[in-house]
């Protein structure tokens, strides 16, 4: 069942889109994985291992969009409370991701980041994540940006502690302290702010999430658990954001 926030437009192609009117920076809540397996008969595991192959789809469908940034919401901090055995999986998905992708993200001029705490993650999810953070790293086109072990909430407090900190060692006077200022004690630092976030599965919620930095985002909801969201979906997210009027609390 569609909710409003989704639109109930025709298939939209590519062609279409307003080229000027991109969203900068795309953030995305890729859910559904479970349950798209479960659906299936298969265990939760297979669901992950087929929204990895739905990475490389998106990324470079908004490569080629001309979008700045994708966000994808790869693993919150509140995940590892999940079954061992899954959290175990999703851990060794960058071993096989980066190696089956990175030809292609390289030829579309694709920038690979993380934001997230290595502290905690594995030495074998860390690694082929670096490694492709490395390749890449003088690529000037799309930066897909992985949140791997991230929560808002965490984020936000680490950078109070750290804007404290210069208070109180002096680097920083309390009257210098605005918006501006503040996100850049964020993990997003040098990163516009989401101008559109999108969440599969049907849940119609944020979830700790870039909670500061999606102040005025648009959101979009789709039913569509996410390795079955496909580019058409994600243009039909794009065509949506441009009928809307952003007006950032004006008239």
């Amino acid at each position: 069942m569609l909710n409003w926030f989704q639109s109930k437009g025709s298939k939209t192609n590519a062609s279409e889109l307003d080229k000027v009117n991109v969203p900068r920076h795309v953030a995305v809540i890729m859910d559904g994985n479970g349950r798209w397996a479960k659906q299936r008969g298969l265990p939760r595991v297979a669901g992950h291992h087929s929204g990895m192959k739905n990475v490389r789809k998106i990324a470079v469908a908004a490569s080629k969009l001309g979008v700045e940034v994708l966000t994808l919401y790869a693993f919150s901090t509140e995940n590892w409370k999940r079954p061992k055995d899954e959290v175990e999986f999703l851990m060794k998905l960058p071993q096989e991701f980066f190696p089956l992708e990175i030809d292609e993200l390289m030829a579309n001029n694709v920038q690979i980041r993380m934001i997230g705490w290595e502290r905690g993650l594995p030495e074998h999810t860390l690694e082929p994540v670096k490694a492709a953070m490395k390749r890449t790293e003088n690529n000037t086109g799309l930066i897909l940006n992985f949140a791997l072990n991230y929560g808002s909430r965490a984020e936000m407090l680490d950078g109070i502690r750290n804007l404290v900190a210069d208070v109180q060692n002096g680097t920083l006077a309390p009257d210098m302290i605005d918006e501006d200022v503040y996100s850049g004690y964020l993990l997003t630092k040098g990163l516009p702010d989401p101008d559109l976030m999108i969440r599969t599965s049907g849940e119609i919620r944020i979830s700790n999430f870039l909670l500061w930095q999606m102040a005025y985002s648009e959101l979009w909801f789709t039913d569509k658990f996410w390795p079955d969201f496909t580019t058409d979906d994600f243009y039909e997210a794009i065509a949506e954001y441009q009928r809307r009027a952003r007006r950032y609390g004006g008239v």
